[in-house]
């Protein structure tokens, strides 16, 4: 990944994550893993400061599914027709909070 692809990506997500934030945010906390606190600073940052962050050359985001059985479970399991999401938001729920 070229650097202007990861800066892309960083400010789409970023984005995204101050949407989120700025609707509610401890429903933001909850689907990024991040503690309530991140979530609300994450919704009062400037733009000068989402363009710096997502230019640090650095991956903003973080993949959630740190354990492989549990990625796997959610790509070959199938569960019951309509509990998919839920099945996965109970599986990600256990991951742990990042905070600041």
């Amino acid at each position: 990944m070229c650097t202007a692809d990861l800066e892309e990506f960083n400010l789409s997500y970023l984005l995204l994550a101050q949407k989120l934030a700025r609707e509610d945010k401890l429903a933001a906390a909850y689907r990024l893993g991040v503690s309530p606190e991140l979530a609300e600073l994450l919704g009062k940052l400037t733009t000068a400061q989402v363009i710096k962050l997502a230019a640090s050359g650095a991956l903003i985001c973080d993949f959630r599914i740190t354990d492989a059985s549990r990625l796997n479970v959610l790509v070959t399991e199938t569960p019951a027709i309509g509990f998919q999401s839920a099945h996965a938001a109970i599986l990600l729920a256990q991951q742990q909070v990042r905070s600041i």
